[in-house]
């Protein structure tokens, strides 16, 4: 991974006593930004922690001497530095003087994107989602030289703040061939992006901070025109971005939808309930939570459907790190309480993909990272059922009544049930509901008496119960030599997923809450086998822990020394 930051024309604009002790600091590499206030002692702000350059004071003539050596401001109080990358940021009075500045390293980080490269060739349109300072911009900077010199693209950059290619009229040379359009004030943004359509015909099209409705519904229309886009937006989480009425639309809306009672009743849920209005003008969403760590939503329009229906999502985790190195995993997404962490529980993907992903990730561009997940664990499926080919299993359809289809759904897609769900009762081949709705219902009854349709009932819609029923349907369906053990299978997987999930919670408030602030803490209520291993865990740490509760909501609280 190589950086090119240009750090000494950035350290060239500031004052002596701001200067000096930047040039000789040790981690002046890792330097994030530098700030001067009036009246306030400069400061500089790296990854682990600020610091305070000196004992002396900004005063106006400190402020003077920066900003006669940069760029001139602009409507967003932004300026920059001929052929650089950095940024200056102003701050203002009430009369429209500058009494402070920001001083924001901009670094050209080559390499950054070979986590993602197999995205970049299915050329479908890509979101950045990150809070600032998580590397959103340089990350499409990269992305644009990708695309325009080594994919020989035509792409246009909208560079509103001159943040992606650098101040003045000749971009820097990080962005490779591509072309770049300045955007005289913020406002104007999305025409720009408009314009740069219909008068360049570009094939790529590089957004930096999708900020407004109006930038939204331009990004939409260009999506609409076969353009592929790459944009940024500020946001933690996926979750975020839908429930932010401006920003929505990127990932095609939402709006209210009334069910019939019976619809209602079959769903498990209200007759008001939320869908996703239109198709998303980003197909692939990238999470940058590290610099290091992000997370890929490659289906985007299932993921927000997933997330409306309540039910946990599968993403993609991928880390790496300076020297080259990268991990993936598959992600079961959800968000507990403990210190509003969004936490996620891991399974690896099979060892043989995984290492073909990591060895040649160009060799076979069609080939996407879910592809391989989902063709290993059909291979694992197929060859317990002895079956050749996924063309050659045997689905059974399954009619579900008053549970919440996205905990089936995601029951079958974990571990690849041969199970279609179907809306009509008359072509099942089985019949799951709540039992105490389906013991009112004698319409059902009466069709699955005459169609000789098993009926399958549970008491409450969890987890454990959905589990085991979906194992009586299929080991009464399915009740072969040489079929899967599903009770055991489905044990095994969804006790080892909560003992991950249980111990990591463990962890995480040991490590985050009890030690370092010395306050006890509460857990989410666990079976008493996953109590008894958080136990172990809590005395490895040297602490104490006790039940409190009453079954099923009998929990463990952690004891502060």
């Amino acid at each position: 991974m190589l950086i090119a930051d240009d750090l000494d024309k950035l350290l060239d604009i500031l004052p002596n006593f701001v200067r000096f002790p930047l040039e000789h600091h040790a981690h002046k590499n890792d330097l994030i930004e530098v700030v001067m206030d009036l009246g306030r002692r400069p400061e500089a702000r790296f990854p682990s922690n600020p610091e305070y350059l000196s004992h002396k004071t900004i005063d106006w003539n400190d402020l003077d001497y920066s900003i006669k050596r940069v760029g001139n401001f602009g409507g967003d109080n932004r300026a920059g530095i001929e052929r650089t990358l950095h940024r200056i940021s102003s701050v203002r009075n009430r009369k429209g003087h500058i009494i402070g500045l920001t001083c924001r390293v901009g670094r050209a980080v080559f390499g950054t994107i070979n986590v993602i490269r197999d995205l970049l060739e299915v050329h479908q349109s890509i979101l950045l989602l990150g809070k600032p300072g998580t590397g959103k911009t340089t990350a499409v900077r990269e992305i644009a030289r990708i695309f325009a010199d080594e994919m020989e693209k035509r792409v246009v950059i909208i560079d509103t703040s001159n943040e992606i290619a650098g101040d003045g009229d000749i971009p820097h040379l990080s962005i490779g061939r591509a072309r770049r359009m300045q955007v005289s004030k913020p406002e104007l943004q999305h025409s720009v992006m408009i314009e740069a359509v219909e008068n360049h015909m570009p094939e790529v099209i590089i957004i930096d901070e999708i900020s407004t409705e109006l930038e939204a519904i331009a990004a939409c229309t260009i999506a609409e025109r076969g353009v592929q886009l790459v944009g940024t937006a500020h946001g933690n989480y996926l979750e975020s971005l839908i429930k932010n009425p401006v920003l929505s639309n990127l990932v095609g809306g939402l709006q209210y939808v009334t069910l019939g009672d019976e619809e209602a009743k079959r769903r498990g849920t209200q007759k008001s309930i939320l869908e996703r209005k239109a198709s998303s003008a980003f197909k692939v969403v990238i999470e940058i939570h590290q610099r290091y760590c992000w997370l890929i939503h490659e289906n985007v329009e299932y993921a927000i459907d997933q997330i409306l229906q309540g039910s946990h999502t599968l993403v993609q985790r991928r880390k790496f790190n300076p020297i080259g190195k990268t991990s993936i995993c598959l992600d079961n997404t959800m968000t507990i309480n403990l210190m509003n962490i969004h936490k996620s529980n891991s399974f690896l993907i099979n060892d043989k993909w995984r290492e073909y992903y990591l060895k040649s990730p160009l060799e076979n561009n069609s080939v996407t990272t879910s592809s391989l997940i989902k063709q290993s664990f059909n291979n694992q499926y197929n060859k317990a059922l002895n079956v050749d080919t996924i063309d050659d299993t045997v689905y059974l359809n399954l009619y579900v009544y008053d549970i919440n289809l996205g905990k089936i759904k995601n029951l079958i897609k974990n571990f690849n049930f041969p199970i279609n769900i179907t809306r009509k009762i008359d072509q099942a081949d089985a019949i799951l509901g709540l039992r105490i709705n389906l013991k009112t219902n004698k319409y059902i009854k009466e069709i699955a008496k005459l169609k000789k349709i098993p009926i399958q009932t549970i008491n409450f819609p969890s987890l454990q119960q959905i589990s085991r029923a979906l194992y009586a349907i299929l080991n009464m369906n399915y009740s072969i030599a040489g079929c899967i053990d599903y009770k055991s299978f489905i044990f095994n997987n969804i006790f080892d997923n909560n003992k991950n999930d249980a111990l990591e919670e463990v962890r995480l408030a040991i490590e985050n809450i009890v030690i370092p602030k010395k306050i006890t803490v509460e857990l989410l209520p666990r079976e008493a086998l996953i109590r008894k291993i958080q136990h172990q865990l809590i005395q490895h740490y040297q602490l104490k822990a006790r039940s409190i509760g009453e079954e099923p909501n009998r929990k463990l609280r952690i004891l502060s020394n």
